[in-house]
């Protein structure tokens, strides 16, 4: 494998669906999850954040090999997206599992 970025951590290309939430908010929204990292998670969804929005994520993987696991993340990069939606690209700041 190949492995040009300049990255502390692979990153994964993942197709899952996913829940989130702002962490100031109890409504929870859904999204796609379009990669993840050990350091980061990047989603889809039709909801446009800034940056240094901080959120709590649920993930449950398309397979059995990778656990479902919850996170809390920082927003640090929006790209809107040509179909309307946005891609939010977040870093880690803790698990709950």
């Amino acid at each position: 494998m190949n492995h040009n970025e300049k990255r502390a951590y692979l990153r994964i290309s993942i197709d899952s669906e996913m829940r989130y939430r702002l962490v100031d908010s109890l409504e929870f929204y859904s999204a796609r999850c379009s990669s993840l990292s050990g350091a980061g998670i990047a989603f889809i969804t039709t909801q446009r954040y800034d940056e240094g929005k901080a959120m709590e994520v649920y993930i449950k993987a398309p397979n059995t090999i990778t656990p479902a696991f919850t996170a809390f993340v920082e927003v640090v990069r929006v790209t809107e997206l040509a179909n309307g939606e946005c891609e939010i690209a977040t870093i880690i700041k803790t698990i709950k599992g």
